[in-house]
Order: structure tokens, then sequence, then C-alpha cells
């Protein structure tokens, strides 16, 4: 079901957004070599809770954390562990908060240190296919302008886009309607009205678009063993231009004076 948003709710899932940028931001502060992954985790939940939000992902059809933590080859939905961040890594950050009733959902990649020219172009490229996205979540559109943009744009570089995962309607419920797929074709799909806010998430590979599931049952990579990158706001359908909701800001404060820096 797609559910249209009253501006009070919007406020009240830009009060959830705004903590989760925080969130991230938190996060991104240990993401260096030699941080075990659970403890990003552990950085999450508790800074989460301790403002008065709940972990979204944390318990979601049994998932065990607050971060959904991807490394290198994975796309999405890796499991925070006691492995230790190297050089050359790249980790993708996935988090949801739900504060007042209404979730939020946010991703963001980082390089660790030095990567090579080829990955740092598809963690930029990705990121801007997210905004190229968004500029077509907007009322009279359809959803699969949304992933037209993003396909044709990264497939220009010879990326592939993940088809089995979507992003998604965000709200009272985690997921809603409508699916946001990155891939698409103009004008088809459910059309977008003001009010819908739904969660854009491109996947992106640097080889072929095939993912394989783990034997967990939530870990997903990629077939070739290739990187992925993964970036997501959370976007209000508006008429005329797509409001972001969700925020990069207080991440990108933190790592403007780094080798964490994802420009576009």
């Amino acid at each position: 079901m797609i559910f249209l948003k009253s501006e009070e709710e919007v406020l009240l899932i830009k009060e959830s957004a705004q903590l989760l940028g925080k969130a991230h931001a938190e996060v991104a502060k240990w993401i260096k070599p030699g941080v075990a992954t659970k403890q990003l985790d552990k950085v999450a939940d508790e800074f989460i809770r301790d403002h008065k939000g709940h972990p979204s992902f944390k318990g979601y059809n049994g998932f065990p954390s607050a971060l959904c933590i991807s490394l290198n080859d994975i796309v999405v939905h890796g499991f925070p562990s006691q492995y230790q961040l190297k050089e050359g890594d790249i980790i993708s950050i996935d988090c949801g908060v739900k504060l007042n009733g209404f979730h939020s959902d946010s991703a963001y990649t980082y390089p660790i240190g030095n990567v090579s020219p080829e990955v740092s172009n598809l963690l930029k490229r990705t990121k801007q296919s997210l905004y190229l996205g968004i500029e077509q979540a907007v009322e009279g559109k359809r959803v699969g302008d949304i992933g037209y943009a993003v396909q044709t744009y990264v497939e220009k570089f010879g990326y592939g886009v993940v088809r089995e995962l979507v992003g998604h309607g965000v709200g009272r419920n985690l997921h809603e309607g409508p699916e946001v797929p990155n891939y698409g074709k103009k004008g088809q799909g459910p059309r977008l009205r003001e009010g819908i806010v739904i969660a854009i998430e491109p996947m992106i590979t640097l080889g072929k678009r095939n993912v394989v599931q783990e034997k967990d049952g939530w870990t997903i990579r990629t077939t070739d063993r290739k990187p992925a990158a993964h970036f997501e706001h959370t976007v209000l359908v508006r008429k005329g231009k797509a409001e972001i909701l969700t925020t990069f800001k207080y991440i990108e404060e933190v790592t403007q004076n780094t080798t964490l820096m994802v420009s576009v």
C-alpha cells in the first residue's frame, strides 16, 4: 500500500531523519583501519537509543544489529563482526531510525584510506546516481523515471545495477509501497504523488550485476566478487522538486578533512 504523508507526519519523519544523520556521523568518526565493524554497530545503537530513538533494523525479521555493514563485494545486509577494517577496503553503512512512530533510512559508502581510482570512481558515480534519481521524484513522474535515471547514468560506465533489491516507501513501517527499482523505463510504474515518502538507494557493482545470498539468509554479495557501492536517502515527493529528508551533512562534516570523503 502507498501512503500519502501529511505535513505533520513529514515533520516527524524529518526529526527521525535528523537523528539518523547524526548517528551516521558518530559512526563515521570511528571508520578507520583497525576498528572492528562490531564497534561501529555499538556506537550507532547506543547513540540512537540515547536520543530516544530505536534502531529500525534491529530485530527486523530477525536481523541482529542496528547497522547493515557491507564490505567490498558485499552489496547490502552484511552483519557487523570482529572483522577489523583495513586500508583499501570500502564499507557501506546502512542505518534506519524509528522516532515519533516514523522511520527514516539512509546509507553511505566509505573508502578506507587509499583505494584504487576505479573503486573511487564507483563510489562517486553511485552517489551521483542517487541524486539523479532524486531529481525524478516529483509529482506526475513515475517510479520508472527514477530507475531509468539511475540505470542510464551508471551503465554508461560499464557498471552493474542490482535488480534483486530495490528502494521502497518509508513511514510508519520501514518498508512500504511503492518499490523503487534502480532500473526501469521512462513513464512506467506507479505514478508519484505529493506526500509519498520513498527511500531511493542505488546499489551498483563494479562488475556484473549478478548477486548471491549467503547461507546466513541476509548477506548479499556480487557473484564475481567485485566491489559494490550503496548510497541512500529518504525523499519526499513534491511538486516541482523532491525534498530530501535524510542528510549527509553531518557525515561530511566529519569526513571533509579525511580520505573518507566521497565527492561528486
